[in-house]
C-alpha cells in the first residue's frame, strides 16, 4: 500500500441457487486465494450469499435466516484478516426485504448497504421481492450488535490516506443518476458494485464501457464484481463479467463464463492528484454520509499492474495509427489556423536531415495544402557547419525536393568563424559557445529569411527536448510558431513513420525511413570519419526513459520514489537499477534549471494530456528549487 496501490478484487464463486452453506463455502474458497494475493478490498457479486435467481424463494423465512446465519459465519471466517470484503444477500428490516452488500472485515460486519433502484422491466422483477434502500443511514441489529445500514456510507482507513470506499448494486449503475456520483462527491475514491448482470448479445460492451466511464467521470477505482455459474438458467445467463477500472482505464476484466477472479492494483494517490488537478471536479457533500473507520496493516502491495515503457504512445498498432493521425491533424491545423490570422503565405523550415525537422516540414505540407498554397512557398532552409554529416544533409535536401518545397542552401561556417573572432571564441576549443553559436546562427538565417519573404519561421523543437532544456536559448528554442512542443520525442520517431507508411510515395518513404534510422544528434561538433561525433542520448540519457519521467511527473504527480519504482518494473531487463537512478537526477536537474527556456516559448499547439507551455498546462517559476525532489533521487 506504499505509495497509494491498494490491491482489489472482483471475485465470482461458483454456487448453487437457494443453498447458502454451499454458497458461503464456495466464498470461503474463493477469500483465502484472494488473502494469498494480498487483496485489500474484496468484492462478490449481488445476492451471492443465496443466488440472485432465488424468484419467489425470497420470501421464505427459512432461506432469509439460513443466509444471515451463513453471513455471521463469513463473519468470523474474516477473523484475523485485515480485508474489507463485501458480500450481497437479502436481509430483512423492518418487515421489508432488502437487496443488501454487507461490509465486513476481521470478524466484524461493519455496514449493510442496500439497493436504492429496484428493477421492475424486461426481465427484471425484483419489486416483487424487495424495497428500495434509501440514502440515510440508521442501524439495524445483527447478531446482537447494531450495525450502520444505508446507502450513504463511506468506509474509510487510515493505512492509506484518501482511501474511502463506498457500495451500490447493479442497477443503481445503470440509472441516470447513479449512488456513486453523489458518494465521489463525498470524497469515495473507490467505488465497489455488487451485479448480477445478465448477459445479452452486445450488452458486456455496453457494460464495459459504463464500468470506464464512471470510473473517468467519478475519477475514481470502480471495482465491478457479477453473478455468473450457478445461477438459474431458467430464462437467463450470467457471464460473470468482473471489470476493474481507474479514471477511465479498465486494469483488468474476466472472461465471460469462465466464473475468474480478477485483481488489480487501484493508485489511490494519483486519484487524489487528479481530482486535485481538476479544478471542477468539486468534492463537496451535500447529503450526509456516515463514515464507517476499517484498519488494514501497512504492507507493500505486490504490484501486478503495468506500466507502459512509453505512456505517450499507445502500444496497439490500430490506436497507435489513429493517434498519429490525429496528432498530425493537431499539428496542422493549429498552423492552419496561424497562417489565416496573419495572411502570410511562406513558411521558413530549417531542415538538418533529423526527426524534428523532419516531422515540422511534413506538418507544414499538410497545412498549406489545406490552405490550398503552393507547396514550394515552403522554403527549406538547410544550413551544413562543422558537424553537418553527408547522410543527413542528403536526407534534407531529398526530403525538401521530394515534398516539393523550395530549398535553400545556407552554409554558416563562414559567418560563425567570423563570429568567432568576434567573441574571442578559440575554434578548437569544442565548447558549448562553440556548439550554441552555431545553433544560433542558423535560427538568425531563419527569421532573416521570414522576414525577407514576408514568412513565418516553423518550429522544430519537441516537448522532450524542451523538458530537459536540450535546446540553446533563443536559437532552435525560438521560432514563430512552435509545432511540435506539444510532441515528445518518443512520439515524433512514430509520427514521421506513420507518414512514411501512408504518405504512397516510394522515394519519400525510403527518404523518411532512412531519417528514422539516423541516430538523433544536434550535429554541432565535427563528425569522425564522416559519422555523427555527438549523439544526444550519450549526453541526455535514453528519451524514452526522460518521457516516462515526464508523464508520470506532471501527468499523474508521482514523487521520485515511485516513478523509480514503476520504472524498475517497466524496464526490467532492458536498464539496470544504476541506469535508472542516474538519468533520473539529470532528469529533475534539468527540468527544474532549465525552466526560464519554458516560460518564454513560442505558441505552439497542445496536443496531448502533457504539455509544458507557461500559458497553459505548467505555470512554473524559473527559479523553483529542486532540492526536494533531489533529495528523494539521492535517498533511491
Amino acid at each position: 500500500m506504499r505509495q497509494g496501490f491498494v490491491k482489489v478484487a472482483a471475485i465470482t464463486p461458483k454456487i448453487k441457487v437457494a443453498e447458502p452453506q454451499y454458497n458461503a463455502e464456495q466464498i470461503k474458497e474463493r477469500l483465502l486465494e484472494a488473502y494469498e494475493k494480498g487483496a485489500k478490498v474484496i468484492v462478490f457479486p449481488e445476492l451471492c450469499l443465496t443466488g440472485y435467481t432465488c424468484c419467489d424463494l425470497f420470501l421464505q423465512e427459512l432461506l432469509l435466516k439460513e443466509a444471515l446465519r451463513q453471513l455471521m459465519g463469513l463473519a468470523a471466517f474474516t477473523a484475523g484478516h485485515d480485508s474489507l470484503v463485501f458480500v450481497g444477500l437479502p436481509f430483512e428490516k423492518d418487515g421489508k426485504l432488502y437487496n443488501v452488500a454487507a461490509a465486513i472485515q476481521d470478524g466484524v460486519i461493519l455496514g449493510m448497504v442496500p439497493k436504492m433502484h429496484i428493477p421492475v422491466y424486461a426481465e427484471f422483477y425484483e419489486g416483487r421481492y424487495f424495497a428500495a434502500g434509501q440514502e440515510d443511514v440508521t442501524t439495524v441489529s445483527v447478531g446482537g450488535e447494531e450495525v450502520p445500514f444505508g446507502c450513504n456510507i463511506l468506509f474509510e482507513t487510515e493505512a492509506v490516506k484518501g482511501l474511502l470506499v463506498a457500495c451500490e448494486i447493479c442497477e443503481d449503475f445503470w440509472v441516470p443518476n447513479p449512488p456513486a456520483t453523489a458518494h465521489a462527491l463525498a470524497g469515495a475514491t473507490l467505488i465497489v458494485n455488487l451485479s448480477a448482470s445478465n448477459e445479452t448479445v452486445g450488452k458486456d460492451a455496453y457494460r464495459e464501457m459504463l464500468v470506464k466511464s464512471s470510473s473517468a467521470r467519478l475519477l475514481a477505482g470502480y471495482v465491478y464484481a457479477s453473478a455468473g455459474e450457478g445461477e438459474s438458467t431458467q430464462d437467463l445467463v450470467f457471464g460473470g463479467h468482473n471489470i476493474i477500472a481507474e479514471n477511465g482505464v479498465v486494469l483488468s476484466q474476466a472472461k465471460r463464463f469462465s466464473c475468474e477472479s480478477v485483481y488489480a492494483d487501484i493508485d489511490i494517490f494519483r486519484l487524489r492528484t487528479e481530482r486535485r488537478r481538476m479544478s471542477t471536479f468539486g468534492q463537496k457533500a451535500d447529503k450526509e454520509y456516515v463514515v464507517v473507520p476499517f484498519a488494514l496493516k501497512q504492507e507493500e502491495t505486490r504490484l501486478e499492474r503495468t506500466f507502459n515503457r512509453m505512456p505517450f504512445v499507445p502500444s496497439d498498432r490500430t490506436e497507435r495509427e489513429k493517434r498519429c493521425e490525429e496528432i498530425l491533424s493537431i499539428q496542422s491545423y493549429g498552423l492552419k489556423k496561424r497562417f489565416a490570422h496573419t495572411g502570410l503565405k511562406k513558411a521558413v523550415v530549417g531542415v538538418s536531415g533529423g526527426l524534428d525537422s523532419t516531422l515540422a516540414l511534413l506538418v507544414t505540407v499538410r497545412a498549406f495544402d489545406m490552405l490550398g498554397l503552393p507547396r514550394e512557398n515552403m522554403i527549406a532552409v538547410t544550413m551544413p557547419c562543422f558537424g553537418t554529416t553527408d547522410r543527413t544533409y542528403e536526407n534534407a535536401c531529398n526530403m525538401a525536393r521530394a515534398l516539393g518545397a523550395q530549398l535553400r542552401e545556407v552554409n554558416i561556417e563562414k559567418a560563425v568563424k567570423v563570429h568567432f573572432a568576434d567573441i574571442g571564441q578559440n575554434p578548437d576549443t569544442h565548447d558549448v559557445t562553440y556548439e550554441n553559436a552555431q545553433a544560433r546562427e542558423r535560427t538568425q538565417v531563419l527569421m532573416d529569411i521570414a522576414n525577407k519573404e514576408n514568412g513565418l519561421v516553423i518550429g522544430t523543437g519537441d516537448m522532450s527536448e524542451l523538458a530537459l532544456g536540450f535546446a540553446t536559448y533563443n536559437g532552435d528554442h525560438m521560432s514563430m510558431y512552435g509545432v511540435n512542443a506539444g510532441v515528445p520525442k518518443t512520439l515524433v520517431r512514430h509520427l514521421v513513420r506513420f507518414y512514411a507508411d501512408t504518405c504512397e510515395d516510394r522515394k519519400l518513404q525510403e527518404i523518411l525511413l532512412d531519417v528514422l534510422d539516423t541516430p538523433v544528434s544536434p550535429e554541432l561538433l565535427p563528425p569522425v570519419d564522416g559519422v555523427i561525433a555527438q549523439r544526444t542520448e550519450d549526453l541526455v540519457g535514453p528519451y524514452e526513459l526522460h518521457d516516462f519521467f515526464l508523464y508520470y511527473m506532471l501527468r499523474c504527480g508521482f514523487e521520485p520514489a515511485k516513478i523509480y519504482r514503476i520504472a524498475r518494473l517497466s524496464f526490467r531487463g532492458q536498464y539496470d537499477d544504476a541506469v535508472i537512478r542516474k538519468w533520473m537526477k539529470l532528469f529533475y536537474r534539468r527540468f527544474f534549471s532549465q525552466q526560464f527556456k519554458r516560460s518564454c516559448l513560442p505558441d505552439g499547439p497542445k496536443v496531448g494530456s502533457v504539455a509544458v507551455s507557461p500559458r497553459g498546462d505548467l505555470r512554473m517559476p524559473s527559479d523553483a528549487s529542486a532540492a526536494l525532489w533531489l533529495r528523494q533521487a539521492e535517498e533511491l
